[in-house]
């Protein structure tokens, strides 16, 4: 979310230390331990937050971060604070990819699917770039049992009953997701949803969903995230959207 430059100056500022924390926190670009938060501010000329209690900080910022699995982790609440820091809002010109998604996103009338697209788009327009990776998996893959329970329901669950005896017929959307993605992938192939080309290219979307879906040492930069969302937008969004929404 940040250039070095803007967080060389917020660190350089005279805001408080939760500010400074968390604008360290956003130029990270996906989860991170605690020591690797000063360690940001370190190699930006701000050498004094090695000797704070960064988590206890964090701990009091209600809601603006967040801990998960030893990581912390910046809220939308906690990036609303760091553009309000370095004075970027929302007239921002999109990032193309971003924009595409927002596109495609006004199309979706179902609303949960439509709430998953729109947290895609702000995490990639904010340079969270796992967490638009994930998300914007989540958003494909909502749009895509929907269109199995809109024309193909019938012949999904017997060709998933015939792999499996013990699968139990599938009637919405969270029956199907009990299925592990990359055999609901398979199942679509054999039902005539997608084809083998598309499921090949979906899977390695799924593959890079599962990497940045972890804690791990997985790094993830614009153009990975690029490739994603167009292979979702061309092969998922475009092709199973929902009927536009109608005019207000």
């Amino acid at each position: 979310m940040l250039t070095e430059t803007e967080l060389k100056r917020v660190l350089a500022r005279d805001h408080g230390r939760l500010s400074k924390v968390l604008a360290a926190l956003a130029s990270a670009g996906e989860p991170v331990k605690v020591r690797d938060i000063a360690l940001i501010a370190e190699r930006h000329g701000f050498r004094k937050m090695r000797a704070w209690n960064v988590s206890s900080i964090l701990a009091t910022s209600r809601g603006k971060a967040i801990l998960i699995g030893g990581y912390w982790e910046i809220t939308e609440d906690g990036l609303e604070d760091v553009r309000a820091l370095i004075g970027n809002d929302k007239t921002r010109a999109p990032v193309p990819p971003a924009a595409d998604l927002r596109a495609e996103m006004a199309k979706i009338a179902d609303d949960t699917t439509r709430a998953f697209a729109e947290e895609a788009v702000r995490a990639y327009e904010a340079q969270i770039y796992r967490s638009a990776i994930v998300m914007s998996w989540i958003t494909a893959m909502d749009v895509l049992y929907q269109a199995v329970l809109d024309t193909k329901l019938k012949e999904f669950n017997a060709e998933a009953k015939r792999i499996n005896t013990d699968w139990r017929t599938a009637k919405n959307r969270d029956a199907l997701a009990l299925m592990k993605e990359r055999d609901f992938l398979d199942r679509a192939v054999a039902v005539g949803l997608i084809g083998k080309n598309v499921k090949t290219a979906l899977v390695e979307c799924l593959d890079r969903r599962n990497g940045c879906g972890h804690p791990n040492s997985l790094k993830v930069k614009d153009r990975a995230v690029a490739h994603h969302v167009e292979t979702l937008v061309l092969n998922v969004f475009q092709k199973f959207g929902a009927p536009a929404l109608p005019p207000p």
